[in-house]
């Protein structure tokens, strides 16, 4: 039967098109549901900074009135300004397994970046590093996070299906926290503080909020040669900061900072919300924010969110001063396994941190690209 396609042009169609997924996972175990209030401010034109100069269009696939895919189209002239590529970015990519229903959907994406006069296409990506990226291609039997995309295994033969090869793939970890602490790494802190004249941030939630911009500016430093990174406006920092920071739990981050309070590295971690997200299916209301409470105050998991180190201070051991706290915040809470979230293959400045836990790499994800003629 044929495949229609319908482009997202008002709120009602954008909260069919955030809320498809639900409908194609129900019943998933693995499945992870965003929250739902963040993918109205993400992908609302009125609502996300980004569309200070970036486009973005969404289109739903249906099949007798009923939804069977949807894919969202992002232009970020950031990108190409940076790298110099003239790609068009995918992302929000969902489908059951049917070869007319995928081609559809890409093919709608290949003729606007064809209109937009760019020479190829990449994806799962989202606006900024910040947002959901790649598609899963190993370990699909692993329970998803708030920070990461799930798919069924078909997702990859369907697009490679269409053209689309490997332009770089991330790794995450599971790490197991045993219940006694490694003293190597008190004593490898305390050296590292000492020689360099380093102190570990303490303070409250307000003060977090004061030093938020720095930990951005260690972030745009840390991460400017990942891949698909783009410059972040001052909005959106703010929005990120009004976001998230607020949600923080103290004991959660560490913070780095010089003799003159200047943060020169961080790591942010948060107990894991994907069973509460399961549960309340990706709402705040009416009761969802009770279960993402709980999950913040009695859980066995955790996820790791960001790290960053400056460039001057790589290669210096400041990997034993973030863990250090977070390791014994996760003893104390009694977390016993923690995510790492998605790391660039060859990111071995991040995945050095991973020499603290017992670990073991149960998922890959991929961004693919192709090039248009």
């Amino acid at each position: 039967m044929t495949v229609e396609i319908r482009e997202v042009t008002n709120k009602q169609d954008l909260k069919t098109f955030i809320r498809y997924p639900l409908s194609l996972y129900k019943n998933n175990p693995y499945y992870v549901p965003s929250l739902f209030t963040d993918e109205m401010n993400t992908l609302s034109w009125d609502k996300n900074p980004v569309f200070a100069d970036a486009k973005a269009r969404y289109w739903l696939a249906y099949r007798d009135g009923q939804v069977v895919g949807r894919v969202a189209a992002l232009h970020v002239p950031k990108h190409e300004l940076k790298w110099g590529e003239k790609y068009l970015r995918f992302g929000w990519i969902d489908f059951i397994d049917d070869a007319e229903v995928v081609k559809s959907l890409i093919s709608t994406v290949e003729n606007w970046a064809k209109d937009l006069g760019m020479t190829g296409i990449h994806g799962p990506l989202g606006f900024t590093d910040l947002d959901r990226e790649g598609m899963l291609v190993d370990g699909f039997a692993e329970l998803a996070t708030l920070a990461t995309n799930y798919n069924y295994p078909y997702y990859p033969k369907r697009l490679e299906e269409l053209g689309y090869v490997k332009d770089v793939d991330w790794l995450e970890f599971e790490f197991t926290v045993t219940d006694k602490f490694d003293e190597k790494i008190t004593r490898a802190s305390k050296l590292v503080a000492d020689r360099y004249n380093l102190h570990l941030f303490k303070g409250k939630k307000k003060d977090l909020l004061t030093v938020a911009p720095q930990i951005f500016d260690v972030l745009e430093e840390a991460y400017r040669h990942l891949y698909g990174t783009v410059p972040l406006s001052q909005a959106q920092v703010k929005g990120y900061i009004n976001t998230y920071f607020s949600l923080a739990i103290m004991d959660y981050v560490s913070i780095v900072m010089d003799k003159d309070d200047k943060v020169i590295a961080f790591g942010i971690t948060f107990p894991s919300f994907s069973k509460a997200l399961q549960q309340c299916q990706g709402r705040l209301f009416p009761f969802g924010f009770v279960t993402l409470l709980r999950a913040m105050k009695k859980n066995d998991r955790a996820d790791l969110y960001l790290v960053g180190v400056r460039d001057e201070y790589l290669g210096k051991g400041l990997n034993s001063m973030l863990m250090k706290q977070i390791v014994q915040t996760f003893i104390d809470n009694g977390i016993k396994y923690v995510e790492s979230n998605p790391n660039l293959e060859l990111n071995n400045d991040v995945q050095a941190m991973w020499k603290y836990f017992k670990n073991r790499q149960h998922k890959r994800r991929r961004c693919y690209v192709k090039h248009l003629a």
